[in-house]
This record gives C-alpha cells, structure tokens and sequence, in this order.
C-alpha cells in the first residue's frame, strides 16, 4: 500500500531541502564520528601512558621498600575487579572507571614480589595487586566538549547550507513557476503571453536548463500565435470574398420562378449564407473584435423571447448550421412555459447586467442544438444567473464534454457543422460566462450558463488595430 503524501511534499524546493538536510546530516554524522574516535583515541592514549608510567614508579617504590605517590596503593578500594585479577595473574592493564563519582584512570599490575608467568599466581599465598590512580574528569570533560561542539556546528552548518540550498532553489522554482503560469495563459488562449527571461537576453551569460525552456515556450507560443492569425485571416477573408457571389446568387434565385427546383436552390443558398456569416463571427470571435452593449436584463423574458423567436423562424431550412438552425417552441406565463418543443422553466427569476443581443444569441444556438442532435423534450430552465438547456438525446460526444466544441466537428453521421456551440462559447467568453456541457445521469445533453454579476470590461482587438465597422452580431443573428 502506497503511503499518501501531502501535496505540498511533491514540490521541488521540499524535495532539495530534504535531500540537502539529508545530506548534511550525513556528512556531519560521518565527520562527527571521525572526530571523536581520532580525539578520544588519543585522549585515551595519553592517560594510559600517564597511569603506566605512575605504576612503574609506584612498582619500583614498592620494590624498594619506599613510600608509594599518592594514588598508588597495593589493593586499592575502588579498583575493578576484572583489572585486579589482570593484575593478579601478572599481566599489566588499565581501565576507565568511576572512582568516587569521577571518572578514573586505572592501571594495574602484581605487587608480590617479581612478577610470575602468565596466569600463574606467585608462589607462598594469595596474590596483591599494586595500582595506581590517575584523575581522568579533564580529559572526560574535553572529550564531552569536543562532542558537544560537534553537534552545534553541524547543527549550524546543516541551517547554514539549508538556508542557502533553499535561496538558491527557491530562485530557480520562481522562474519554473513563472514558466508554468505563462503556459497555463498560453493554454487559455493568450497568446501575447511570454516568459521574457532576462537570462535569455545576455548572449554573454551562461545559459541555464530553465532559461532553455523559456526560450523554447516562447517560441513555440511565437510560432502557435502565427500560425493561428495566419488562419484566422484566412478563414476572414474567404467569408469576406464569398459575401459579394452569395448575395448577387440570392437576388438571382428570388428571380427563379416558383417550384420544387427554386426551392432547392433557395434553400442551398440561404444554408450557404448561414454558413459564411458563422464564419464572420468565428473570425472577429477569434480576434476578439467584439464590443459589449451592456443592459439590464430580466433572464426569464430573455429565455421566452428566444423560444418565440425560434418558433417565428421555424420555417428555417431544417439542414442549416446548428448555430441558426430554429426552433419550435413559444414560451408562456411567469413561472413555467411550454411550447409545441421547447418547455421554459423559471425557477428563480433574475436580474443580470449583460448583451442581451450576444445573450440570446447563445441561448438560441443552445435550444437549436438541442433539438437538431437530441430529442424532445428540450427544457430551458432559469434559476437565478444559471440558464440549462438540456435534451434527452444520446448526450453529448466524450470530446465535447472533456474539450469542449469543436468546429467542423461532429460524430454519428450528425448534421451541421459544429460551428453553433463554437459560437455559443465564443459568446459566453465575450460576455464573461461560464459555459459548460455534460450528459443527465438519466440521459440526454445538458449546457450550463452561468452569468457573471456584471459584464466583463470591453475587450480590444488582439492585434491591437482599430475594429472594422462591421463588427458584432451576424445580420440577422438574434
């Protein structure tokens, strides 16, 4: 079983800060323990040779007969035991004990006469054991200082090399950061958005792995953004082109006497001009060349003018564009209206600050597309700032709902051209809404408006020029 971490565990700048406290911990353990046992070792050392060299002047006052220095003694109290049967078997030795309560060198070795062999005990009696005192507290207290002075400058030493360690990653998450938030904006569709390091600006200083990837986003945004206007000006001007043949073919197929041919051929032609003037508003959607005109609205008077208005037009061509295809429908009363196919549901009534042209034009593509793709009944519900539209169709396709719409897309052998919720979202961004898709748990597509509390601020082009006078709506969008 996996151990669950905290997310803030997973950043860069905790995993440098554990790796370098575990290192430094490492090293100072590895140095403190070197230290010690190189300055006990000879702290030892130098005390043995002390106590040894006492004993053998205390060994040759004995021998003589003379008075023994003070802390010598033959069978001294306090001299362990294990020391005195070393002694007393005729071996030398020292040892570290306590010695009333401080710690004491102790060397020992046979006071019976000359020493015997090994393990064996002198001759006549019971051995002795001559030893000799020597006060160790200095040296024990030298070596506790010395360890002590380990650990607080490896304690500094580990806060020192963090701190800098952090400082110095710190920096570079701050730019990967940095990177990140431009590539999320480049994501979201600014594609103004640059990185601009500084580093890379300065072909004299050496160039880092996060300035390389700066560099490498801000031309991939560079090119994306250029490929991007180079279509969106294509798509531009082949509306643009076709507008003058499409309407001199209108005027000429009003000429057509009356029949099921010119009916065909009007209704290709009005389908072909649907489709141009999408095309006209994907473009000035694309370059933002849109301006609000803001007003107080009532939601529920907007959701049933839309049902009406669809109704009114519902001798539309059935195979036009989802983003005009109409509607049958009228929506009646205050609280719930139901029409011939699309029922208008007020929940919550409110009072939004919005375009009420861009607003119905949303709502009208939704209900449309709802009833091109899915099936009756099609609910538009009102609750406060939110506006549902849902159908009981097959829902949504997967890449709708994870991605949103896409022009010139559509699955199953559907009509139109994907371009009606492309326009819907295209004008909920403009108008500062949320607009998502999903599928009922019980079937059928439910899109979800969500109003802001006032109206985005307006927007400029995105190239900066001055919009053309044609901007706005599509004729005859609703």
């Amino acid at each position: 079983m996996r151990l669950a971490l905290p997310r803030w565990s997973g950043t860069l700048a905790v995993k440098a800060a554990v790796f370098i406290t575990v290192m430094c911990c490492a090293l100072a353990a590895l140095l403190g323990v070197l230290v010690h046992v190189s300055v006990t070792h000879r702290t030892v050392g130098e005390a043995r040779d002390l106590a040894l060299s006492r004993l053998e002047d205390a060994t040759a006052a004995f021998e003589a007969g003379d008075t023994l220095g003070p802390g010598a003694g033959v069978d001294p109290p306090g001299l362990p035991a294990a020391l005195r049967e070393l002694a007393v078997a005729g071996e030398r030795g020292t040892m570290v004990a306590e010695h009333r309560g401080r710690p004491t060198m102790w060397a020992a070795g046979p006071a019976d006469g000359e020493r015997s062999g090994r393990g064996v005990p002198p001759a006549g009696g019971r051995g002795r054991a001559l030893a000799v005192a020597v006060d160790y507290a200095q040296s024990a207290r030298t070596i506790e200082a010395l360890d002590n002075a380990i650990l607080w400058s490896s304690a500094l030493a580990i806060g020192a090399t963090l701190l800098v360690g952090a400082f110095a990653v710190t920096r570079v998450t701050r730019r990967l950061h940095a990177t990140a938030r431009v590539a999320r904006r480049i994501s979201a569709g600014d594609l103004d958005a640059r990185v601009d390091d500084p580093r890379t600006k300065d072909p004299t200083r050496p160039q880092d792995e996060v300035a390389a990837v700066a560099v490498a986003l801000d031309s991939m945004a560079a090119s994306l953004q250029g490929k991007l206007l180079s279509e969106q000006r294509f798509t531009a001007d082949v509306a643009h082109e076709l507008r003058t043949p499409l309407t001199g073919l209108h005027a000429a197929a009003e000429l057509l006497p009356p029949g099921r041919p010119t009916e065909l051929v009007r209704d290709r032609v009005a389908a072909l001009r649907t489709l141009t003037e999408d095309l006209l508003e994907i473009s000035r959607l694309d370059t933002g060349r849109e301006r609000l005109e803001p007003d107080t609205e009532d939601l529920g008077a907007v959701a049933r003018r839309v049902v009406r208005a669809a109704a009114a037009s519902s001798g539309a061509p059935s195979n036009a564009s989802p983003g005009t295809h109409p509607i049958t429908g009228t929506g009646t009363g205050t609280g719930t209206g139901t029409g011939t196919g699309t029922e208008v549901r007020v929940v919550r009534e409110a009072r939004v600050e919005t375009d009420r042209r861009r607003l119905e034009r949303v709502l009208g593509n939704l209900v449309a597309n709802a009833h091109l793709h899915g099936r009756a009944p099609v609910v538009l519900t009102v609750d406060g700032p939110v506006v549902t539209v849902r159908d009981h169709g097959d829902g949504y396709p997967e890449y709708l709902t994870a991605h949103g719409p896409q022009r010139f897309r559509t699955e199953g052998g559907a009509k139109g051209h994907g371009l009606g919720l492309t326009i819907a979202a295209g004008q909920a961004e403009v108008l500062g809404a949320r607009l998502t898709f999903s599928n009922a748990p019980d079937g059928g597509a439910v899109a979800t408006l969500t109003l802001p509390h006032t109206p985005p601020p307006e927007t400029v082009p995105r190239d900066g020029t001055t919009p053309p006078g044609d901007r706005g709506l599509p004729d005859g969008a609703a």
